[in-house]
């Protein structure tokens, strides 16, 4: 959906108040921020309600928008409280509010209909199909991921029911957005909970393969404005009100001009902040090692050799008018005039208060310039005196005590706060964007098929006749093998086959990928193993049931609920959840197999080890421990965890917690290991080689 108006928005980060001031004082058209609780920058210093009030009557002062992060994955206990904050936050008067959680979207859609959703990265957006899932589920808007090419996001944005939003500047995370277990399952603080303890930017063998340089498309403005996205989104909410404002003032002054950067500012914007540079490698879709960067100690120098003294504060004039008449209760009048930053729809906002009857003089008769002088006592509110428009009627010989004059403008500046507290869209009378999609169901083809109790993926479909018969004898109801691997399988004896689909599939993949389901199908596969959003949409077209991966992090009951009214055959839980929180929502867990933590679109086996390696390599941390590498469909690379899950000896616990669908995952593994483990697992054995249980507590 192409945008509506001639720019797109410019989205600025705001971890505190002096980050929001900053923001609208160099000209951001919206900001994004988060609350306390539900957000995926849980260590930012964020925003008590008192104070998300207040920062959301200041920036709608200035026609600026505000966006509340709710982006974090959502447990069932936190379900109720969720959805709460979200009136909340309605009540308070946000624009938007930035969701990750399929279940709690819906939720929220169906509990506040009149608030405006807002699609995170970390729902992994990456094609039109996704677009319009997230646009059925009721999000006007939806934020690409981060990996998405020009032309992915031009054909995106023309495509798609909901309008798109793109990031323009700041840190780039290695893994596809959603799809990080690596700080989670390895470091126990969860980055799909906003807790990420950025693994990535850690050393592994000699160097640091997977920290990324920050993203800068400073030079392509004008493709970004062609492209029709509605909005350009600033990366940082850790960050400081000095890199706000100065990175926001660069980038309104390339938009307003309509221009790429030129060298000076692209200078100043690497010694706000930078990795050894920047990068444009996925936009561009030129990937490589060239996009790889660490913050030396010369970027930090320079960051702290750059900064701004004095970000101001800006504040809102206002007109007023005032009567002050006998025998009527006085009255105050402020009025003002607020342009919408993106758009440029002005409108105007009074407010009146009133208060008690003058009285007639004494010794001392109020007079115009004293009332003026008083009223004009707007310091600490946000607001100013516009001394151009005051109007006050005044009769002579009365009088007003001060306390009372005083009350009738603190009245009057807290009524129109309560005024600006209403949403942008309801202060300018804008009609509100929803979106006719529907959701795709597969409801009425389902009945027949019968629940999956225990199912095995395998990665290495090469080395299926060695393991054969070990298959077979921990009999899995259906086996999972890549999709583009399923012309070079055989049957197998009581089991079921099904594909894995590629995990990512880009715009501009779709079309092949489709082919190839298809074809799968003809060959009498029904069954397919999804892991984004927009494999239900693909499945439904190809006629095809599907399973969920642990991919599509089904963390509570609310998104089971969804996905299954949708006729989803089966879903793997997320492998961050306890056993009692598996039980509680119903559904596979994974007892079986390395868990991978990171999809990455590069192919680091490919930059660092070489081509050769592919399949035998392993990132080693400074602890020595290894990370198994696998190379994924179309080169990009999964990140295997160093420990495999398993649970072949804890069978009396999963049934305690009454699970009914086990999953095993068989990756990086030889035909020796995997026998090994296949082995183990059957005769419910335990595991002699390092491995990780599933928690029975989780705070």
């Amino acid at each position: 959906m192409k945008r509506r108006t001639a720019l797109p928005e410019l989205l600025a980060p705001a971890g505190d108040m002096k980050c929001l001031y900053a923001a609208v004082a160099a000209g951001a058209d919206a900001v994004y921020l988060g609350g306390v609780r539900f957000g995926a920058r849980a260590y930012a210093k964020n925003f008590g309600n008192d104070e998300l009030e207040s920062a959301i009557v200041y920036a709608h002062s200035f026609g600026v928008r505000v966006y509340v992060t709710l982006n974090t994955l959502i447990y069932d206990k936190e379900l109720d409280e969720a959805i709460e904050y979200a009136k909340a936050l309605h009540g308070m008067g946000v624009d938007a509010l930035i969701v990750a959680d399929v279940g709690i979207c819906a939720a929220i859609r169906r509990e506040v209909p009149d608030l405006a959703l807002h699609a995170s990265t970390q729902m992994g957006v990456h094609n039109t199909a996704g677009a319009d899932f997230a646009a059925a589920l009721g999000c006007e808007r939806v934020v690409l991921a981060r990996e998405c090419s020009r032309d992915d996001i031009e054909a995106i944005t023309e495509e798609a029911s909901a309008e798109t939003e793109v990031f323009l500047h700041g840190a780039l995370c290695v893994c596809h957005s959603g799809q990080c277990l690596f700080s989670s399952l390895v470091g126990g603080r969860s980055g799909n909970r906003g807790e990420c303890a950025q693994p990535c930017r850690l050393p592994y063998g000699n160097g640091y393969p997977l920290s990324l340089k920050d993203l800068s498309l400073s030079n392509h403005i004008k493709e970004l404005v062609a492209s029709g996205v509605a909005s350009l989104k600033i990366e940082g909410r850790m960050k400081s009100a000095d890199y706000v404002y100065q990175v926001t003032s660069i980038y309104r002054k390339l938009l307003d001009e309509l221009r790429p950067a030129n060298g000076e500012e692209n200078r100043r914007l690497a010694e706000v902040f930078s990795r050894g540079g920047f990068t444009d490698g996925y936009f561009n879709g030129k990937l490589g090692a060239g996009m790889t960067g660490i913050r030396s100690q010369a970027d930090k120098d320079s960051s702290r050799a750059v900064s701004v003294e004095d970000i101001p504060t800006l504040s809102l004039p206002v007109g007023m008018s005032a009567e002050f008449k006998r025998s009527m209760p006085s009255s105050l009048t402020l009025t003002a005039r607020i342009a919408a930053r993106c758009g440029g729809e002005e409108f105007a906002i009074e407010a009146t208060a009133k208060n008690a009857d003058p009285e007639e003089a004494i010794t001392y008769s109020l007079s115009k310039d004293s009332l003026t002088d008083r009223l004009a006592k707007l310091g600490g509110t946000g607001f100013s005196l516009d001394k151009e428009c005051v109007n006050i009627d005044l009769d002579e010989g009365i009088n007003l005590a001060p306390g009372a004059i005083n009350a009738l403008r603190r009245d009057a500046v807290s009524a129109l706060k309560s005024k600006l507290k209403l949403s942008m869209n309801r202060l300018i009378g804008a009609p509100e964007h929803r979106t006719d999609k529907d959701l795709p169901s597969f409801t009425a083809a389902t009945g027949g098929k019968r629940r999956i109790k225990k199912s095995l993926l395998i990665l290495k479909p090469d080395m299926l006749e060695e393991i054969k018969g070990d298959i077979e004898r921990v009999a899995p109801d259906i086996v999972f093998v890549p999709l583009f691997s399923l012309r070079e399988i055989g049957d197998f004896d009581n089991c079921e086959i099904g594909v894995y689909l590629p995990p990512v599939i880009m715009q501009h993949e779709w079309k092949r990928v489709a082919e190839e389901l298809r074809s799968a199908r003809e060959r009498g596969v029904d069954v397919a193993l999804i892991g984004n959003i927009s494999h239900l949409a693909l499945a439904f077209e190809c006629g095809i049931y599907p399973v969920l991966d642990f991919r599509m992090n089904v963390s509570n009951r609310k998104s089971a609920e969804l996905y299954r009214s949708l006729g989803a055959r089966d879903i793997v839980l997320s492998p961050e959840l306890t056993l009692p929180m598996a039980r509680d929502i119903g559904g596979g867990v994974i007892t079986l197999g390395r868990i991978p933590l990171m999809l990455t679109e590069r192919c680091f086996i490919k930059e660092n080890f070489g081509c050769a390696k592919c399949g035998s390599t392993a990132l080693k941390d400074r602890t020595g421990a290894t990370f198994p590498m696998m190379r994924e469909w179309e080169h990009r690379n999964v990140i295997l965890n160093s420990a495999h899950t398993y649970m072949g000896d804890k069978k009396e616990e999963l049934a305690k917690n009454r699970i009914a669908h086990t999953h095993m995952i068989l990756s990086s593994e030889g035909a020796r290991e995997a026998k090994m483990l296949l082995s183990s697992y059957c005769k419910g054995e335990g595991l002699k080689a390092p491995h990780r249980r599933i928690g029975s507590h989780k705070k």
